[in-house]
């Protein structure tokens, strides 16, 4: 079995170019649910996934649901691969997910938190500024920020290409104050000495083992600049800037379909879900402002 789960993760990376943390997902989910598996995992039936599935009843209808995910795109691997006749959790029903509206900052908040990223030490603050003014103003997953080269922004070129989920790329427009924010942070590095950096081939560069900054320390610097401007730091995280720039450019009135673009959904519906923070704003102002609507 577990050759069967190597050759099926090695099929997702090198057929759908999967990221190495959607490839542990893959395979934490379907370890626990193989180990559980009576007899052969492979000859499974719906029955035996349908047990398996009710253990997991105490996790969350999302967590449920991506897993039984899992499920399927192995079990429809095996069949294609002529491993078994058919796929068993066709008839497997999906649980059903609340849907949740994304998380995101006032436009003062993005302010505030600007202030307080200035106000970290000096070798952090150049860092932090720049990383929120590209999350902010680009919309980049934090894994795509991570991983832009030093060269990438120039002044006469607005536009970055980017490589996104399933190594698709898609232009992406940087803004000139985040261009800015970006070479200061750059400048403000010294590439010399024993434990300095040793180049500037990443836009934002560590001493780590990849050379660049982590998602997690990403995580680290927004916190610390959401301390610093006065924020809660739990309400802060790259996923939640990500989130404040596609509702404050629906908001003012952007396209839809421009905004999967420049999110990289593959998917229409996938950013449909922000067009439900649009609808809760507009109902508040009838509610708050419409002479009949309290009454």
């Amino acid at each position: 079995m577990n050759r069967h789960l190597e050759s099926f993760l090695e099929m997702m990376a090198a057929e759908r170019g999967a990221a190495r943390n959607t490839l542990e997902a893959y395979r934490a989910d379907l370890e626990s649910a193989l180990a559980h598996l009576p007899g052969d995992a492979v000859a499974a039936s719906p029955a035996d996934l349908r047990g398996w599935l009710a253990t997991q009843a105490a996790f969350s209808a999302r967590t449920q649901a991506r897993r039984l995910s899992s499920l399927r795109q192995f079990y429809r691997f095996l069949a294609r691969e002529g491993l078994r006749a058919d796929d068993p959790t066709e008839l497997l029903d999906s649980p059903r997910a609340p849907a949740s509206l994304p998380k995101a900052l006032t436009e003062a908040e993005v302010g505030q938190l600007l202030e307080g990223a200035q106000k970290l030490p000096p070798a952090q603050a150049p860092i932090a500024v720049a990383a929120i003014e590209l999350l902010y103003a680009s919309g980049l997953r934090v894994t795509e920020l991570v991983t832009l080269p030093a060269g990438m922004l120039r002044a006469e070129e607005p536009l970055v290409t980017v490589m996104g989920k399933g190594r698709k790329e898609r232009l992406v427009p940087i803004s000139r104050r985040a261009r800015e924010a970006a070479q200061a942070a750059q400048e403000g590095l010294v590439p010399r000495g024993k434990g300095r950096l040793s180049a500037r081939k990443w836009l934002l560069p560590s001493r780590g083992a990849n050379g660049h900054l982590t998602r997690q320390g990403v995580g680290l610097l927004l916190k610390q600049a959401a301390l610093a401007g006065g924020l809660d730091p739990a309400k802060v995280s790259p996923h939640v800037l990500r989130h404040s720039f596609a509702t404050h450019l629906l908001s003012r009135g952007a396209d839809l379909r421009a905004l999967q673009t420049l999110l990289g959904h593959a998917d229409i519906a996938t950013t449909q879900i922000y067009t439900r923070v649009l609808e809760e704003r507009l109902r508040a102002v009838v509610e708050e402002h419409h002479p009949l609507a309290r009454g």
